[in-house]
């Protein structure tokens, strides 16, 4: 009986994990100017691939980078959310951090536009 009771309550934590993450997700994409970018570019870059037939290897590089960068995204937000309540006036350590998280966003954004140019650049270019 009591295996069972930490059984319900093990499904029930791991029942509301997934709620607060996906809680979180949608609170990213509601509220973050960039997630509703980087959700529409996304939006893009699938719709290219369906049209140009992506190979199965191919798709796995676009879903890779696709969450990659909205993963980082989100950690970014996160970041600076987190640090605007810890001290929201200027800070020089502040900024390092927020400097930092940004750079990780557009370090994995310019490595995923080089994984799309890649891949679609030479498709685009048999059309021409």
């Amino acid at each position: 009986m009591i295996q069972n009771n930490q059984s319900a309550v093990y499904r029930q934590a791991l029942n509301k994990t997934f709620v607060n993450a996906f809680n979180g997700i949608q609170y990213f994409f509601k509220t973050e100017r960039n997630g509703k970018i980087q959700l529409f570019v996304s939006f893009l870059v699938v719709l290219t691939g369906i049209y140009f037939r992506l190979s199965s290897t191919e798709w796995i590089f676009i879903f890779l980078c696709i969450g990659a960068v909205l993963a980082m995204e989100m950690l970014n937000s996160a970041l600076e959310h987190l640090c605007n309540m810890v001290h929201y006036d200027y800070h020089p350590a502040i900024k390092i951090i927020k400097d930092v998280s940004a750079g990780a966003v557009l370090l994995i954004s310019a490595t995923s536009v080089l994984i799309g140019l890649v891949i679609f650049l030479p498709k685009i270019l048999l059309l021409l």
